[in-house]
């Protein structure tokens, strides 16, 4: 009898637990498209409206939908402790959470009242590290041009050593998991990014996008990136 009544409570905590665990997967907050400051034609004429309304609606929509699926895959995997399952999905959390954290940094580095040079303690970090503006946009240009494929190129702030660098990371790899670089300014290089407005000439696309920089955003993330 009292065999019977420990079984029944290890099936009753099992259940309690197996209970908590769908609860909390399901109290998550799942990931959201962020809304842009600006509409989709505010670019124009560096990137047109029908760019950036795919861009956003559809391909980010994308990753951020399939992150939440992703997401949600690997906690039932976790709950089961089936570690061959979280394995296979990883790519996946990679792949579709570097492309919500590309998206979401990349489109506050953009704005209609942006282009020029920055200003302040950023100008300063990239004259000490680069020689000068110019040459830090031929550099960072000639780096996300040379992309091979699909991928990003970024201006980085490494936090060990106080200074700038520039980076290329291929797909939607993340720079900071990917070099620990935290990442200040992107340029996405994905061909939806700009196919539909410069075709295959990807210098022309690259060359325009410093048009619509905002360094006030980049400026605020250095700032947060040192604290």
């Amino acid at each position: 009898m009292n065999m019977l009544c420990r079984v029944g409570q290890i099936r009753r905590c099992a259940a309690s637990f197996s209970q908590t665990i769908n609860q909390v997967a399901a109290a998550r907050q799942k990931h959201t498209l962020p809304d842009l400051t600006y509409d989709y034609g505010a670019l124009e004429p560096h990137i047109n409206a029908e760019i950036m309304q795919l861009h956003h609606s559809k391909h980010h929509a994308t990753y951020v939908n399939n992150l939440n699926i992703t997401e949600e895959k690997y906690q039932e995997a976790l709950a089961k402790g089936d570690v061959t399952a979280q394995v296979v999905l990883q790519p996946a959390l990679k792949f579709n959470g570097g492309g919500h954290i590309n998206h979401t940094i990349f489109w506050t580095n953009l704005s209609p009242n942006g282009g020029g040079e920055p200003q302040g303690e950023l100008m300063e970090a990239i004259k000490r590290d680069f020689g000068s503006f110019q040459k830090m946009k031929e550099k960072m240009s000639a780096a996300t041009v040379a992309v091979q494929g699909s991928g990003w190129g970024w201006l980085g702030y490494d936090k060990q050593s106080g200074r700038l660098h520039i980076a290329a990371c291929a797909n939607q790899d993340p720079l900071q998991g990917t070099t620990g670089l935290i990442p200040l300014l992107g340029i996405d290089v994905w061909e939806h990014a700009y196919y539909l407005q410069y075709k295959n000439v990807r210098p022309d696309y690259v060359k325009a996008i410093w048009n619509v920089i905002s360094w006030e955003n980049v400026s605020e993330r250095l700032q947060t990136a040192k604290k």
